[in-house]
């Protein structure tokens, strides 16, 4: 059962990811258990879990990180703050018709923030390991996650309504079977069992505000969009990672 303990507001070291992390996960978006959206309104891109086999010594629990998505099925506007998906089928009857169009070959992966879940959710007594990641808006966006301050939650001071209200998350278009790269870089907690669903989405909304705050510091921001190129913190081993982040395939489509 989760401990009733104050959250700490950041995790993992301020000089950077420590080891194991950077830790490299990859595979297709695939269908989950169907309750991240529909309980607890809280979308996840689920992946398969055969990666976490290179990481046997990796706890179940909750951690931070970042995600790219295929840029051929899946774009993010970041001026517009928008994502859509691109229809495989139509993208292939384009690249037929434009065959030297190179706007696909230079199309280029968004690096969004992720707070995700490694594990058996306690709370639903899975049976089966999973990776459910949720991806954030980006840092320089308004959180939807962050805490409503007293009084700010509506104008009529209906404390029923105060009561029952959730938090809102993250929602993006689907993009099942899109390939999604994600490099874990920090562990925020263990898995816990609750009480009430409310109580574990209100964790989860804390989650979401760790990791966004422990992403802003600079070690850490240097593997985010843009992520502070010139930064003396922007090692070889970053560039690489953030080369392998948005890496993806013709095969990928397949």
């Amino acid at each position: 059962m989760r401990p009733d303990t104050p959250r700490a507001p950041i995790a993992g070291p301020d000089t950077g990811p420590a080891s194991p992390f950077p830790i490299r996960l990859s595979g297709p978006v695939i269908k989950g258990f169907g309750r991240g959206s529909k309980e607890l309104g809280i979308p996840t891109a689920n992946i398969p879990p055969d990666g976490l086999d290179a990481y046997p010594s990796l706890e179940s629990g909750v951690y931070y990180g970042v995600v790219a998505l295929d840029p051929t099925r899946f774009v993010y506007d970041l001026a517009a703050e928008k994502a859509h998906t691109v229809d495989p089928a139509k993208e292939e009857a384009e690249q037929q018709t434009q065959q030297q169009s190179d706007s696909s070959a230079g199309a280029v992966a968004t690096i969004l923030p992720a707070v995700l879940s490694i594990g058996y959710n306690p709370f639903y007594k899975n049976t089966v390991r999973s990776v459910e990641i949720h991806i954030m808006p980006p840092l320089s966006s308004p959180s939807p996650t962050a805490a409503v301050p007293p009084g700010d939650d509506d104008n009529n001071n209906n404390n029923n309504n105060k009561q029952h209200r959730r938090p809102s998350f993250c929602k993006l278009p689907d993009f099942y079977s899109t390939q999604l790269n994600l490099l874990i870089l920090g562990y925020i907690r263990p898995e816990y069992d609750y009480v009430s669903l409310e109580a574990l989405v209100e964790d989860i909304r804390v989650d979401c505000e760790v990791a966004r705050q422990s992403l802003r510091r600079e070690a850490y921001a240097v593997y985010l969009e843009g992520g502070l190129a010139s930064s003396a913190l922007a090692t070889g081993e970053v560039v690489q990672d953030k080369r392998w982040l948005t890496a993806f395939s013709a095969t990928s489509l397949l």
